[in-house]
């Protein structure tokens, strides 16, 4: 018969003591690391191309929040599946608020009806910091290929004429570009050919080179096109018509639709179960440098409208109203991604 082997009172009570010793030890070096927080580089990853609108937007951040917090901020850029995989790394990183995420409607608010399955839950595995603006496509024609479309009315003309004949640019399936498109054929019952492509860079390229009869595009990377005359702008998505190019009507106006509108967001997200202490100093900071008034001029020259109420609890009710509107316009364009 094998014995028990005896294990005494002394030594439970020092296990115990130890036990607690390292709990209290551990907690104790958590609240001093949320205390001494930043001490080090913050990455502020997305999920799209150098160069692109949204690595644009976390360089400026960056140099804001560098004068708040004193240390250097990077833009970090993931690109691909939609802003999937910068959203993975995120969603997966050490909530010890050193990784950020620049986030878009597409990411957090379309994907979740576009892709069959995600690795991550865009609502419960993350930490909502701030909503960092508003943005519209814009709807352009190549004025070369098309002369005698001048606006939206002579589009709609053109594509009532020979119903299923134009076709127009998006940066990929799904993407807010291709929605706006759905939405536009849906509201002003005409049909176009939808061709995706792989990002902004490619289906400009397509406009440029007439490969495609139109293109809703967001407003940041199309304004230098417009401004020097390679593209001509017939639209905005937005409900109102935005500063920068003020003689631009909104679809509703220009295209006798309205109520119609189709925009998008920017907001910074952390990885969920950050720090509430880390959480509001960062929250705090965030709207503190976009509410200036020389960020508010930028995002204004960007086209990018700012945010009266940006903090968490705006964002997350804005998200999960906009996963509701997303998820009926993805359904309608067919659009789906394995």
């Amino acid at each position: 018969m094998t014995k028990r082997p005896v294990v005494s009172h002394k030594v439970l009570l020092s296990a115990t003591l130890l036990a607690s010793t390292l709990i209290t030890f551990s907690g104790t070096s958590s609240a001093q690391d949320t205390k001494s927080w930043p001490n080090n580089t913050i990455s502020i990853v997305s999920g799209f191309p150098g160069g692109a609108a949204t690595d644009l937007y976390a360089r400026k951040l960056g140099v804001e929040l560098n004068k708040e917090f004193g240390v250097s901020f990077i833009s970090d850029n993931r690109p691909g599946a939609g802003g999937n995989i910068a959203s993975a790394l995120v969603a997966q990183a050490k909530p010890d608020g050193y990784t950020f995420l620049l986030g878009t409607a597409g990411t957090h608010a379309i994907n979740p009806a576009l892709y069959s399955k995600l690795q991550f839950d865009v609502v419960n595995d993350f930490s909502r910091i701030a909503l960092l603006g508003t943005l519209p496509n814009i709807l352009l024609i190549n004025p070369e290929k098309h002369p005698e479309i001048k606006t939206c009315a002579d589009l709609l003309n053109a594509a009532k004429k020979a119903p299923g004949t134009l076709n127009y640019a998006s940066t990929g399936n799904g993407a807010s570009g291709h929605l706006a498109g759905t939405q536009f054929a849906t509201a002003s019952k005409t049909s176009y050919v939808h061709i995706p492509y792989k990002g902004q860079g490619p289906a400009m390229t397509a406009l440029l080179s007439g490969e495609v009869d139109f293109f809703f595009n967001q407003s940041s990377p199309s304004l230098g096109a417009i401004q020097s005359g390679k593209v001509r702008a017939l639209a905005v998505t937005s409900p109102q018509r935005v500063s920068v190019l003020p003689d631009v009507p909104t679809v509703a106006e220009a295209c006798n639709l309205p109520g119609f509108e189709s925009t998008t967001w920017y907001g910074l997200l952390g990885p969920a179960n950050l720090p509430a202490e880390i959480q509001n100093r960062m929250s705090k900071a965030v709207l503190k440098a976009i509410n200036t008034d020389s960020f508010k001029e930028w995002l204004v020259s960007q086209a990018i409208q700012p945010i009266k109420d940006g903090g968490p609890d705006a964002f997350k009710r804005v998200q999960q109203a906009d996963m509701k509107t997303w998820a009926k316009i993805v359904k309608d364009s067919g659009a789906h991604v394995d």
